[in-house]
């Protein structure tokens, strides 16, 4: 309702009140102008992007008489770090990896007599020069014969060898084409509708749905191995775990429904701990408190994730009152700040940006140092960073209005503080989720390249086959190699499933490397 004179009261206090907050609400509006104005014509990164002049935007009501300032981007990288610190671009100039297989082609000269008396020529040396290379993809039919034998002498029996297991029993394809096909949709994002498409230059028309079914199938073999991997995951002691929507198709009502793919991950890495680097994707129809205690109901430990609900309300559940303890993110927290200094200029979230850049700095210097070395460390320097940081917090939220941007990012972080510190008591933990959200980009990418799976089983199959691929990444093993191996032994009844633990990422590239390692000795 408009402010009129008549209604305005007469106490001074009242008007200073008033004001403020009127002040509190425009700056929340301007805000969520340029917010808006952000998310439309601005970067998607979380870097403090400089503002290009020459690029002109629509105004949505507000005064744009001269351009804004710039952003400092210079000084402030991703991480929040001086832009002095950035790690400098990975380059390969040159170094090819020993281990692809070498074609040598060796070029002599026209002619082997001197162009200067006509004598013979003799080596002296050799230029060798290397370049990487692709040999076209061929697609190529298995014609499988099995010779039938009789004996001359009884004539009664025949003797022919048994018919090798396949996935597909009777179909078309052999179980390394569907291995093919699965890393291609759920490792480099490649639709099914692209496939048919690369498939049909070939000759070989197939239809989206055959394709799926196939994929499906693969899915429910590998469904032991991937409960198998995701069991072994809960058994650590810290577990990331975030959460991505995943849209469905609803039969009958003419359009998509939202469900979930909750991801789990760990990587002891940073500390050289025992947890592998790996990811699991769950999929569910929701993303409350019912579906995380339930994906849960093993797992003792830290459970690291931002600042959802969801997470929150799980240690009201029974079972995970005492067993789960909550470490939250800072970049989160940072996120919130870095959108209000974009959004309004503000020289206190730049400030806090920067004080979290110096935590991050001291995080440079201990990955790869084993947890007590960290937590030494973070107790000596970290420590008073993050208690500097809590005062000025404090400090600063009282003389600020609470319609600010800036009070909602100071409360966010001050209301998750004891779960932002854990990592200082503990050399184990890290101070973010970033490595859960990184195993959360290629489901965005590739539900955006899908738009949706077709039903609930299709979601289903996407957690499984995405779980083992991006899994195989994260160990940097080739994906289809390790799948194919994997389906092979599955299902000619190589690998019982007693024994799925040999098939686990972490375990087969274990036995692969002794593998070479003995044929090497």
């Amino acid at each position: 309702m408009a402010l009129r004179p008549e209604t305005l009261p007469r106490d001074p206090d009242r008007l200073i009140e008033m004001l403020l907050a009127s002040e509190g609400k425009n700056e929340a509006l301007q805000a969520t102008i340029r917010t808006l104005k952000e998310m439309i014509f601005g970067s998607r990164s979380e870097k403090l992007t400089v503002v290009v002049p020459e690029q002109m935007a629509l105004s949505l009501g507000e005064a744009q008489a001269a351009p804004p300032e710039p952003a400092n981007d210079e000084r402030l990288n991703e991480a929040g770090a001086p832009a002095g610190a950035q790690k400098r671009r990975k380059r390969n100039i040159g170094a090819l990896p020993p281990h692809l297989p070498r074609h040598v082609v060796v070029i002599e000269p026209d002619s082997m007599d001197c162009p200067c008396c006509a004598g013979k020529l003799h080596r002296i040396g050799e230029a060798v020069s290397e370049a990487l290379d692709r040999i076209a993809p061929v697609v190529r039919v298995v014609r499988t014969i099995r010779p039938k034998y009789a004996c001359r002498a009884c004539e009664e029996v025949i003797v022919q060898a048994k018919a090798p297991a396949r996935l597909i029993e009777g179909g078309m394809v052999t179980t390394a084409f569907v291995s093919h096909i699965a890393v291609a949709k759920y490792g480099w994002y490649s639709t099914l509708y692209r496939q048919m498409q690369i498939l049909a230059g070939y000759g070989v028309e197939v239809d989206r749905q055959t394709l799926s079914r196939w994929l499906k199938e693969a899915a429910r073999m590998l469904k032991s191995l991937y409960e198998r991997q995701l069991a072994a995951m809960h058994l650590h002691a810290h577990l990331f775990c975030d959460e991505t929507r995943m849209p469905v198709l609803d039969p009958g009502k003419g359009r998509a429904k939202t469900c979930q793919l909750w991801a789990h991950a760990t990587d002891d890495r940073p500390w050289r701990g025992p947890a592998p680097p790996a990811v699991a994707y769950v999929f569910a129809d929701g993303r409350g408190k019912k579906e995380i205690a339930a994906q849960l109901a093993t797992f003792s430990g830290t459970l690291q994730v931002d600042g959802y609900s969801a997470y929150k309300a799980l240690l009201k559940d029974e079972r995970a009152a005492g067993a789960i303890q909550l470490a939250f993110c800072l970049t989160h927290a940072r996120r919130k700040f870095v959108a209000v200094f974009k959004s309004t200029k503000s020289p206190f979230a730049q400030e806090v940006v920067e004080r979290i850049a110096a935590i991050y700095a001291i995080e440079k210097t201990i990955r790869g140092l084993d947890a007590e070395q960290r937590r030494a460390v973070r107790q000596a320097e970290t420590k008073p960073l993050m208690a500097a940081l809590k005062a000025r917090l404090d400090e600063t939220r009282d003389g600020l209005s609470i319609q600010s941007t800036l009070t909602e990012a100071i409360n966010y972080t001050l209301n998750h503080w004891a779960g932002l510190i854990l990592f200082l008591d503990d050399g184990r933990l890290e101070p973010d989720t970033n490595i859960v959200e990184r195993s959360i980009r290629p489901i965005g990418i590739g539900r955006r390249n899908s738009l949706f799976c077709g039903d609930e089983g299709g979601g289903e199959t996407w957690a499984i086959l995405s779980s083992l691929i991006n899994t195989a990444k994260l160990n940097e093993i080739d994906p289809e190699t390790y799948l194919t191996d994997v389906l092979e032994r599955i299902v000619s009844g190589r690998t019982k499933n007693n024994q799925l633990d040999e098939l686990l990422v972490w375990n087969w590239k274990a036995a692969r490397r002794a593998e070479t390692m003995k044929a090497a000795a």
